[in-house]
């Protein structure tokens, strides 16, 4: 078992995060020691952490990594994130045609000065 600092410091997340998760019921501690209230983690805990720090780097909301923890077999995890992916994958290409524009304004401006 983990107590919360080095937990945090395992996983990467801090401790404001691992306690609003256990507050959404995204990650909850293994144990907590009813005389103090010292949150505890274990291994099956550090899995499901790192599949957040994860998903939280893939740009998912909360309430989609939540759905993903509600459903504890992660069958719709690889669809999911397709989904992601795909959209991940037009937002570059709308940013690309922003950049594109950018240039084309530029361009426009500078033969105007000449």
């Amino acid at each position: 078992m983990y107590k919360i600092s080095e937990f945090a410091e395992m996983t990467g997340l801090s401790k404001e995060t691992l306690r609003y998760y256990a507050e959404v019921k995204l990650l909850e501690p293994a144990y907590i020691d009813p005389d103090n209230n010292y949150r505890y983690y274990d291994d099956g805990s550090y899995f499901l952490a790192i599949l957040l720090v994860k998903l939280r780097r893939f740009g998912f909301t909360i309430q989609e990594m939540i759905s993903v923890m509600n459903d504890e077999s992660f069958a719709n995890l690889e669809a999911l994130l397709l989904q992601k992916r795909e959209k991940i994958k037009m937002q570059i290409e709308n940013l690309t045609l922003k950049v594109e524009e950018i240039d084309c304004f530029l361009a426009s401006g500078m033969e105007e000065d000449e």
